[in-house]
């Protein structure tokens, strides 16, 4: 048992040391677009779910955190704030699923077909999404959940949602970036993403070491029909996401245990939707609850789980058909074992950026925001 244990923590621990160069690039990169790309007009560009509102939600989803706490948040804000519900919808997947970090890692762990399905097939869930809104969504079950979210009930990562330390005048972009109040924002939005996130990430890769050590390859394939390539392609759709709700894990988190699946004998569209699947786990059906009443959060299950999966399957149709899908099921689920190779050095070079980052926050009130991040703007804290 001892034995068995110690395995899953050196897998899940060889994992995490794969991913940290890639983490801290993905991170930096993103703290850099959300320190110039200001979200305070969200609201006035997001007014309705025409096709031009909507690629603006997807765009600016692409611009901001990849924490699906903060992502949720912040689509509740916008939508309060006159935002079309459809679009800040959008606007949520957009977040957890078009970032720079999520892309970064799918590449490390999973390689170049799984990014590119994810960039397909994130456009494609939303505008099966948006159809399914203007079928089923009605107006009565709409406005109930905007007096709901207008009474301001606590989620989680209220005050990071709020956060706004774009730069947006000043120069050029390069001089926004250079300068020293862009260098505090990109300082800031790094924390902040690696706080909101850093149990998911842990709690991901625990999790993938523990599957990845403690069962069976039979099991999974047989789970999977691993053995029944055509009802596989149909199944993984379908199970990926149902996997995901129970897993509690969202953001990058899911990108390791999508690895051990993937290994298992999942289907090439049952790992993209599980990974689509971030929105949908059970902590963050909880905080729909809380913010738009029982009857929308069962809604948005519903719609959600529908246009994942549709979206994953038409993914495995498109890829299938051009070749895409990868032959061999070497994701990097590696065992437990650190040299000095170029992970090692890189690993290195980018936790020295990562400590000066870490440095200029704690030097320029961090400490204090920090402490905010689960706090909503109308309990007293700044932007």
């Amino acid at each position: 048992m001892i034995e068995s244990i110690l395995r899953a923590f050196g897998m899940a621990f060889a994992m995490g040391w794969e991913i940290l160069w890639p983490l801290i690039l993905g991170f930096t990169l993103s703290a850099v677009v959300q320190a110039v790309v200001s979200h305070r007009q969200m609201s006035r560009l997001l007014p309705d779910d025409r096709p031009a509102s909507i690629a603006k939600a997807l765009a600016l989803g692409a611009a901001s955190s990849s924490c699906s706490y903060a992502a949720v948040a912040i689509s509740r804000s916008i939508f309060r704030k006159g935002t079309d519900f459809a679009a800040a919808m959008a606007f949520e997947m957009a977040s957890t699923n078009l970032v720079v970090e999520l892309a970064i890692i799918m590449l490390v762990f999973l390689g170049w077909q799984f990014t590119l399905a994810e960039f397909v097939g994130a456009p494609i869930m939303v505008a099966l999404l948006i159809v399914l809104f203007r079928i089923f969504l009605n107006r009565r079950l709409l406005n109930e959940a905007k007096e709901q979210a207008d009474k301001g009930v606590v989620g989680r990562m209220e005050g990071h949602a709020e956060m706004d330390m774009s730069v947006s005048e000043g120069g050029t972009l390069w001089q926004r970036v250079t300068s020293e109040q862009g260098f505090t924002a990109i300082s800031h939005y790094f924390v902040m993403d690696w706080a909101s996130v850093w149990m998911d990430i842990a709690g991901g890769l625990l999790m993938a070491g523990a599957l990845g050590a403690w069962i069976p390859a039979e099991f999974w394939q047989s789970f999977f029909l691993a053995d029944y390539p055509l009802l596989a392609k149909i199944w993984g759709p379908i199970i990926g996401p149902l996997v995901a709700v129970i897993s509690f894990v969202c953001s990058v988190g899911n990108i390791p245990l999508a690895a051990v699946l993937w290994n298992g004998g999942i289907s090439f569209g049952g790992a993209i939707a599980f990974i689509f699947a971030d929105l949908i786990i059970l902590p963050i059906l909880n905080i729909y609850r809380k913010y738009y009443g029982l009857k929308m959060a069962g809604f948005l299950f519903v719609t959600f789980y529908a246009a994942m999966a549709g979206a994953a399957l038409v993914v495995e149709l498109i890829f299938g058909a051009l070749g895409l899908v990868p032959a061999q099921r070497n994701a990097r689920v590696v065992e437990a074992l650190v040299t000095w190779n170029y992970t090692t050095w890189l690993n290195i070079v980018f936790l020295v950026l990562a400590g000066l980052l870490v440095w200029r926050f704690l030097k320029t009130g961090g400490p204090a925001m920090l402490r905010m991040m689960n706090r909503p703007s109308a309990m007293g804290h700044a932007h």
